[in-house]
């Protein structure tokens, strides 16, 4: 029996001293700044322990607070986002006299979505301030899945282009599976090809690329000085662009993550434990402040038109998140606009130079 409580004792030590001083790790690669380095997220491997189970009871304290906070921090990831692009610009500008090479970004685009139209020129609005090559194919909604699929094996082919982009979504005639699983995985800047996907998923293993969406979320988190490391996360949503790898990568960072979707039961309840809450339901003021523990840290992925006569354009977007309620009880939150959806472009742009950089052998 002594020999039982003897080995328990050092396990539940070897245990304290792994994650404390990986912890240490953690906060100082995060502290570290290098010429090159353009985002505060790690590669996953480096940030894996070992599952080694003990008392835990003493390695992570949390003591939430127990009244509002008088006005969260807004997380604002215009600025962020701007910060980072130009960091891409700066490693575009380097590889372009070092090489002689630029990155390139193909963009596949099915028929006049107001929405998709939007995003798309964003997006190549974002590839010409930082230097990014980009291309967009346009296709009419009628348009034959033979059409596009042709056109993604040619930038498959063509060595010039880095990154493949299929704007979301596509229209109902079309298999939408059938069309992404043909976009090269090296190729696959958005990361929803199954193996990038997987890879997310599981122990010891790296991605080629992250999802922008959640890999611009989690880089708001750590930028915000975030502790994620044995928080309780909850992501609301399950969708494969957002939900479903954002929980992944905050698994990956050793938060303990509940998703929370359409079918949950008591879903206000499960959110308010959380001291992290993403939320990408598509629902407008859906989070409200009964929704959130005081001190939550809050990012609203939700993006929705809402009607207003006095806008510009007859109406406003708005998020998941009663915004103005999350403000008097959240430490910190993400606006609508100007939060997570400029860090999605950011991330595209992150995704197509590190494809560009891997191809070329570039540092």
């Amino acid at each position: 029996m002594y020999r039982k409580i003897l080995m328990r004792m050092r396990m539940m030590n070897a245990t304290r001293k792994v994650a404390v001083g990986w912890a240490k790790e953690y906060k100082r690669y995060l502290s570290t700044t290098t010429t090159n380095q353009i985002l505060l997220s790690p590669p996953l491997v480096s940030v894996d322990l070992p599952e080694i189970w003990g008392s835990t009871s003493t390695l992570y304290h949390h003591h939430p607070t127990q009244s509002p906070v008088s006005h969260a921090k807004i997380i604002n990831g215009k600025s962020i986002a701007e910060e980072i692009t130009s960091r891409v610009a700066s490693n575009v500008k380097r590889m372009k006299e070092s090489i002689g090479k630029v990155p390139g970004l193909a963009v596949i685009l099915v028929g006049q979505r107001r929405d998709s139209l939007t995003y798309v020129r964003n997006k190549i609005k974002a590839c010409e301030e930082a230097g990014i090559k980009s291309v967009v194919a346009e296709f009419p909604d009628s348009c034959a899945e033979e059409d596009i699929m042709t056109s993604l094996s040619k930038f498959n082919e063509d060595p010039s282009v880095h990154g493949i982009l299929v704007q979301l979504p596509l229209p109902e005639h079309l298999d939408e599976e059938k069309i992404l699983n043909l976009v090269s995985l090296e190729k696959d800047v958005d990361g929803f090809h199954p193996i990038n996907m997987g890879n997310l998923s599981m122990r010891g293993r790296e991605p080629l690329f992250v999802p922008c969406t959640p890999k611009g979320c989690l880089e708001l988190l750590l930028r915000s000085g975030v502790g994620i490391v044995g928080k309780k996360a909850v992501v609301i949503g399950r969708s494969n662009i957002v939900g479903l790898p954002i929980a992944l990568l905050l698994q990956r960072h050793h938060a303990t993550v509940t998703i929370v979707h359409a079918c949950t039961k008591n879903p206000e309840q499960i959110t308010y434990e959380a001291d992290i809450v993403v939320t990408a339901a598509g629902v407008p003021n859906l989070i409200r402040s009964s929704w959130l523990k005081p001190g939550a840290v809050v990012i609203d992925v939700g993006t929705c038109p809402v009607e207003d006569p006095s806008a510009e354009y007859g109406y406003r977007l708005v998020g998941d998140v009663c915004y103005e309620e999350a403000l008097r009880i959240a430490s910190a939150v993400t606006p609508v606009p100007g939060g997570v959806g400029p860090m999605t472009i950011a991330m595209l742009l992150c995704n197509t130079l590190d494809s560009a950089k891997r191809l070329y052998g570039f540092t």
